[in-house]
């Protein structure tokens, strides 16, 4: 089983910046593939971001070249830096472990149903 716990959320105004990040422990092949994924209210949860532990990453449309996934892997840490933030980035984000078996990870984007574990949770706020 793996643990995630989130943070760095907050508000911002449109146009700023926010770097999240996810302490992960627990069982480690779970970590192979990780993600951020995030739900706005009324929304379907949406995949944003996938890393696989060798450092491919795959993003979403929205997101692309706005958003940036890393990883400490000594610190066991993931991250999403975020900038030139807009107001429809707003969103509870989620940080995503333990793909389902068999599938490629950059496929968690768009198939966000296939990570099988996540954190609490950090809002995030953007404002015009």
């Amino acid at each position: 089983q793996v643990q995630l716990v989130e943070s760095g959320g907050g508000p911002v105004q449109a146009g700023g910046s926010l770097r999240l990040s996810c302490v992960a422990s627990g069982y480690t092949a779970s970590r192979n593939c990780m993600g951020w994924l995030r739900q706005a209210p009324g929304k379907e949860r949406e995949g944003v971001a996938s890393m696989t532990r060798d450092g491919t990453t795959t993003y979403a449309d929205s997101v692309w070249g706005r958003f940036t996934i890393s990883q400490d892997n000594a610190k066991n840490t993931l991250y999403l830096q975020m900038n030139d933030l807009k107001p429809e980035d707003t969103a509870m984000y989620y940080c995503a472990a333990d793909l389902e078996s068999g599938s490629l990870c950059y496929t968690g984007v768009r198939y966000p149903q296939r990570f099988r574990s996540w954190g609490q949770g950090t809002q995030v706020t953007v404002s015009s």
